[in-house]
């Protein structure tokens, strides 16, 4: 018997809000059960993984340890909808690949990647970013 990566859980102070986002974000469905906002992929998806927010009375407070990476052929326009969306870009990176270093509505660190699509050289990370972050 093996393990399977069902769901990565993310302590919210406003669960439907931070569902909603990502639900938007991703493109997928938004589903409240028991108290928990889940967010899981449509029927045509391959993915078989959720995220799911909890409630908490707390803020964030420090960098995430693990963060999303998402890919996208369109590193300018997905960052953009993504702002439209309620995230704020941090900083842009440039080597083998480009990439935007941002958070959700509630803080959280993600990137979003555009594979392949950097020149040879790098820009300045700002401090306490993902600046050697190659997606």
């Amino acid at each position: 018997m093996g393990l399977t990566l069902r769901a990565i859980t993310f302590d919210a102070h406003d669960p439907q809000r931070l569902g909603r986002f990502w639900a938007d974000a991703l493109g997928w469905l938004l589903e409240e059960v028991r108290g928990e906002v889940a967010v899981e992929p449509s029927a045509e998806d391959p993915w078989d993984v959720h995220l799911v927010f909890l409630p908490v009375p707390e803020g964030k407070t420090a960098k995430n340890r693990c963060h999303p990476d998402l890919h996208t052929d369109d590193l300018s326009h997905e960052v953009e909808r993504l702002v439209g969306l309620g995230a704020t870009e941090i900083s842009r990176h440039a080597d083998v690949s480009r990439w935007a270093v941002m958070h959700d509505p509630e803080g959280n660190e993600f990137c979003v990647v555009q594979p392949g699509a950097g020149p040879a050289h790098r820009s300045t990370p700002a401090a306490g970013d993902h600046g050697d972050h190659p997606g």
